[in-house]
């Protein structure tokens, strides 16, 4: 009980933050908009919690637990050895045996079961709860409560991107980065997903706004740790994002010529990827792609998952993805219509696939021929969904997976929509999207 009544002390404290700070006050969004989508990201990762402590009762198994739970560890070495706690913390001179046998052994999760040569996600989220205990008194809801501040803070980042470019879409950018339900569900509590969302939504605020002039040149220099965080994240959302913002910065010089520029800049990276051993000696990412299918596979079988749908293998050849290439986009754009009769969870999955699939073909017969940033902006975030699919379709066969790792791309997919279609239309049929008089 103690734990909960601290929690909701610090919400307190955070919606107190939000209310002064201008950054999560963006323009054309009602400020008890702005309030209550930060109550809803808590209560959603209120409700993760409940779902892994009173529904899937294992906590070895559960993401919310097991890195939590770890982080016990790292965090215990403060009291007897501070020394080791920062090192840890920070990762420098972490790795001799020292270590290993006095923490890491100890851990369940910082040594993956299936290991591949990628970086191990876990160790981030570790350390992130590890960081959390200094003020969180080790209650798991204090954790809840600032990751989906965190998380928040970098929607709204998403929300700022959209609404420099188009302000009209300030409301409509809102509900669709906040409220789509696996997004908020999967990115409100103690997981990767919430530290990605803030990651991704802050780098895109400070990308766009500094090659447009809107945030002061040195303001690109936050995008260095963040660019860090990513990598230590999730890998591939990172390099999934690269060729889309690369020839988005190219088309601020040649804006009529976005079309072709990001057809040049995709075919380069296309090439680089398949030529990846030659360009950085031992790191192949056909290979490493392979490598992450199979190990997932291997852990679902494992696990007996209940949403599992096998895969044909991957090879490390070029032939073998493109191959496989519309099956991974099927996967992740349509897999989860497969999952209606695993339980409640699949069937909340598969109808809200239903949802964005009437949702998007509702607002496309309004598309429109846009111009400028605006269309640079709708290829980017194609691109964004067009590689992010694929690596998801490539290497998760769990339907259930399928629909928490798409999470960072359904946003951009709406933006597409958004920024394409006749904003006319849009008001007449849903007024209260209206952006608020000035």
């Amino acid at each position: 009980m103690s734990g909960l009544l601290i929690a909701l002390g610090y919400t307190a404290l955070l919606l107190l933050v939000i209310r002064r700070s201008r950054f999560h006050r963006p323009a054309g969004i009602p400020a008890w908009w702005i309030g209550g989508a930060f109550l809803l990201k808590v209560m959603a990762g209120t409700a993760l919690w409940a779902l892994y402590t009173y529904v899937y009762t294992d906590r070895a198994t559960a993401d919310i637990y097991k890195y939590f739970d770890d982080s016990a560890v790292m965090f215990g070495a403060l009291e007897h050895a501070p020394g080791d706690y920062l090192r840890m913390l920070l990762g420098i001179g972490n790795d001799s045996p020292h270590f290993d046998e006095q923490y890491y052994r100890v851990m369940n999760n910082w040594y993956r079961k299936y290991e591949s040569n990628m970086y191990n996600d876990a160790h981030t989220v570790i350390r992130f709860n590890a960081l959390l205990r200094l003020i969180s008194f080790g209650s798991i809801h204090v954790h809840t409560v600032f990751a989906a501040f965190l998380s928040f803070t970098g929607s709204l980042g998403l929300v700022r991107a959209v609404t420099a470019l188009r302000p009209e879409l300030a409301r409509a950018a809102f509900v669709v980065t906040l409220l789509l339900p696996s997004v908020l569900f999967w990115s409100s509590g103690v997981i990767k997903e919430s530290l990605l969302m803030a990651a991704l939504g802050l780098l895109v605020w400070v990308v766009l706004g500094t090659l447009a002039g809107r945030l002061r040149k040195v303001m690109v220099l936050w995008a260095l740790p963040l660019v860090a965080l990513l990598f230590f994240l999730k890998f591939y959302v990172l390099l999934s994002m690269v060729p889309g913002l690369v020839a988005y910065a190219l088309c601020h010089r040649r804006p009529r010529a976005a079309l072709a520029i990001f057809l040049g800049v995709h075919l380069l990276f296309l090439v680089a990827a398949a030529n990846s051993e030659r360009l950085i000696p031992g790191f192949d990412m056909l290979s490493t792609l392979m490598w992450k299918q199979r190990d997932f596979i291997g852990l679902a079988r494992t696990m007996n998952s209940g949403s599992f749908i096998a895969p044909t293998p991957l090879e490390p050849t070029f032939t073998s993805f493109v191959q496989q290439a519309p099956n991974a986009l099927f996967t992740t754009f349509l897999g989860p219509l497969q999952t209606w009769r695993n339980g409640a969870m699949g069937l909340a999955g598969a109808a809200e696939n239903v949802v964005i699939l009437l949702l998007l073909g509702w607002l496309l017969p309004g598309v429109r021929s846009g111009s400028g940033d605006g269309r640079a902006f709708v290829l980017y975030a194609l691109s964004f969904c067009l590689l992010l699919g694929l690596v998801i379709g490539w290497t998760t066969p769990v339907m259930g997976a399928v629909v928490r790792y798409r999470v960072p791309l359904l946003p951009f997919l709406f933006y597409a929509a958004l920024m394409a279609t006749d904003t006319g239309r849009l008001f007449r049929r849903c007024p209260w999207l209206r952006p608020l008089p000035a």
